[in-house]
């Protein structure tokens, strides 16, 4: 899936060390790209809820988003902003 634009998110969280930023992808966040981003990390998807909801944490990145939305937010340890790219690959390859 191609990912369209990235954008820094407005949401305070550079006190605790992390910076966090908004993926605009050309399609919908689907079930099947919530399940192939498991790999990345411990996997929540929470897809009973009325917006089902996944969230994949890592030790420098976390990345959440909704079902059937067009964007992702990835937020990473500002001292391991390079781990963004394995992330945008895999999106990218998917």
């Amino acid at each position: 899936m191609k990912i369209t634009n990235i954008t820094r998110s407005p949401e305070p969280c550079t006190e605790a060390g992390w910076i966090a930023f908004q993926y605009e992808l050309e399609r919908v966040v689907s079930r099947d790209f919530i399940l192939a981003l498991r790999p990345l990390g411990s996997f929540i998807f929470l897809e009973s809820l009325t917006k089902p909801f996944f969230k994949i944490q890592n030790h420098h990145y976390m990345i959440k988003g909704l079902l059937n939305d067009t964007s992702i937010r990835v937020a990473v340890h500002r001292e391991h902003l390079n781990e963004q790219e394995p992330i945008k690959q895999l999106i990218e390859s998917l």
